[in-house]
């Protein structure tokens, strides 16, 4: 069988995913853990078989003979179960990590529990350690209590109550199950080979701390996010705390890189850093889940950043502790997912201009600033010294939000984000009594304007485009209003919602980034995010029943435990890139909660973005 064979690759949305809020494992549907970089999400891989079926690596705990496969999480939980029933009986594989510093069992440790419910079933283990993606010489030694493996600077212990063999760089081994058994199959990684632990008791906390945390409501409150997508809004929480990491505050884009946008091509990225530009969205989403303390934890990790570097040298993205040095190269050893080459560690977008980044910076500062948060003067001179810095660059081109290798354009949906950083700024110095060139703020913050309504805005297309010069449509046309660039009522912005549905919207819900070339060859799917984003557009223009309704569809898409990818096929409805997508997950969350305030809900905190008080959100029906 070939290695680009579809039949040694399950779909991207087959996989489940657990974590310790530090790295990730992805687990397939027949119980191969296929995706485990260590000891952090952008640290070199353990296993990798999603990226090399045959040279990547993977742990499996699963039936001998042909099975059929449920699975689920621990409701409120990221506790997997998959119970797989076999003609002899039935078996359930509990997988989960203990989050980082919230229990007193080893973060370090992937428990795997094997429960008989029914019958008698032959299940077999394999695991095919490859450290550093493959390209690290490993030994493997058999010990008393199962298997030692060591790369150059990793090494795992397989504890299984079971015999194991050695043979030819894997251990396996094979054994049968009653109904009423339990066994306990731990891959302990480097620094918790010797920890003490007990399984049950590591269960039984990881449970606690999930239940305890995750957003909870009764059925007769006035939740904003109540309505049949209340538990898509939970699972994408859960997946957002997957990503955040416990040290940091940092939140990843995505758990994995290479998953390929167009299958086949070379639109594969390493998504597994924080990109700045994601901030306004992520803080609403946060603050607005009750989740006050990641909304704090992430705020202070962003503004540190700020700190470190000038205006100028910020860049677009970030490791999760902050560094800045991203190099993007090619692993030559991989396959790559269904034959998607190159497949790439590290990105190089981390060194593009991106202008939008600042006005995002500005939202979630405004954000916070409006939930209570007080700025100290320390804090207020790195915001005074970012809107400083966007006053003078604004006219300028820049890369943009989509980071287009096709070289700098004026970007309309930058040249927004730059006033939204000057309008942010003002609003903020106003009402926070901070020093502040006013005054000239104000004056930059109308030519921005002045020349985004000149230059942004085609007559003839009756629409915002993607950039000045051009006729190309951009989805980010739908933050136009969103961000208060102007109101929804305006015919512009309802003249750019409509061009967009007639362009860019694939079956009601599916809406691409872009139309036009950017540069590379293939093609991608529906990006999540903007079909969220025209949900939201649709919501917060008085056409409530019409959002509610793309929106149901939308979720449809999901897969069965709540998690989506970064895109969508819209002809197959195969998930496309990186998985999941926190960008995905945070629309999923927003959207409901802008259709939550449509419809009458309420919010513990002010409005939502975009929403000014007294602004007519309409409830048409919903």
């Amino acid at each position: 069988m070939s290695v680009t064979d579809s039949s040694a690759y399950p779909p991207i949305e087959a996989y489940a995913l657990v974590g310790n809020l530090e790295t990730c494992a992805l687990v397939a549907p027949n119980g191969s853990v296929d995706w485990f970089p260590f000891p952090h999400l952008e640290s070199p891989s353990i296993l990798a078989a999603i990226l090399d079926a045959e040279r990547g690596g993977r742990f499996r705990v699963g039936p001998v003979d042909p099975f059929e496969t449920e699975r689920r999480y621990v409701d409120g939980t990221n506790v997997l179960e998959t119970t797989f029933r076999t003609e002899g009986g039935a078996v359930t594989v509990t997988d989960f990590m203990p989050p980082a510093g919230r229990t007193d069992h080893p973060k370090k440790v992937l428990y795997r529990k094997l429960s008989c419910t029914d019958g008698a079933v032959d299940f077999e283990i394999e695991l095919d350690p490859q450290f550093d993606y493959g390209r690290a010489e490993t030994t493997i030694e058999a010990t008393d209590r199962g298997a030692l493996a060591e790369g150059r600077d990793e090494r795992t212990l397989l504890e299984s109550p079971i015999d194991l063999e050695v043979e030819n760089g894997r251990i396996s081994g094979d054994s049968s199950i009653e109904a009423g058994d339990t066994e306990w199959f731990l891959l302990r990684c480097t620094g918790a080979e010797d920890a003490n632990t007990d399984p049950n008791a590591a269960l039984e906390e990881t449970l606690e701390y999930w239940t305890d945390w995750v957003h909870d409501c009764d059925p007769g409150d006035d939740c904003a996010f109540a309505g049949p997508w209340h538990d898509p809004v939970v699972r994408s929480q859960l997946v957002l705390k997957l990503l955040t990491h416990a040290e940091s505050g940092a939140i990843a884009a995505a758990p994995t890189t290479s998953l390929p946008e167009d299958v086949g091509g070379v639109r594969n990225w390493d998504y597994r850093f924080n990109w700045l530009r994601d901030a306004g969205f992520t803080v609403q989403a946060l603050m607005n889940l009750g989740t006050a303390e990641e909304a704090t934890e992430y705020f202070d990790w962003f503004m540190d950043l700020c700190q470190a570097d000038d205006p100028a040298a910020i860049q677009p993205l970030y490791g999760l502790h902050g560094d800045s040095d991203l190099e993007e190269r090619e692993l030559e050893g991989f396959d790559g997912y269904r034959g998607s080459r190159p497949v790439r560690i590290g990105n190089g977008a981390a060194d593009q201009r991106q202008h939008d980044t600042y006005g995002e910076l500005l939202l979630a500062v405004d954000e916070m600033h409006r939930h209570g948060r007080t700025l100290d003067d320390g804090e207020w001179a790195r915001i005074n010294d970012i809107v400083e810095y966007v006053r003078e660059i604004w006219d300028e081109p820049d890369a943009g939000i989509w980071e287009v290798r096709g070289g700098n354009e004026h970007f309309v949906y930058s040249k927004v984000m730059c006033w939204v950083a000057l309008d942010r700024g003002i609003a903020i110095a106003t009402d926070g009594d901070h020093d502040a060139p006013l005054e000239s703020w104000q004056e930059t913050r109308e030519r921005i304007r002045a020349d985004v309504l000149e230059n942004g805005y085609d007559e003839g297309v009756g629409a915002f485009v993607q950039s000045y010069g051009t006729d190309a449509l951009d989805a980010t046309g739908l933050l136009v209003p969103l961000v208060g660039f102007l109101p929804f009522e305006d015919d512009r912005v309802q003249g750019t919602i409509d061009a967009i549905e007639e362009t860019l919207v694939d079956d009601e819900i599916f809406v691409s980034r872009y139309d036009g070339d950017d540069g590379l060859p293939g093609d991608e799917g529906a990006f999540v995010l903007c079909s969220c984003w025209l949900v939201d557009a649709l919501a917060l223009s008085g056409r409530v029943d019409e959002a509610r309704s793309r929106f149901e569809s939308l979720l449809q898409y999901l897969n069965p435990l709540g998690l989506v990818a970064e895109e969508i096929d819209p002809e197959s409805g195969m998930h496309l890139g990186n998985y999941p997508q926190a960008f995905s997950h945070i629309g999923i969350v927003n959207s409901a909660l802008y259709l939550g305030y449509a419809r009458g809900r309420e919010t513990d905190g002010p409005p939502p973005m975009g929403i000014r008080l007294g602004d007519p959100v309409g409830i048409d029906g919903g």
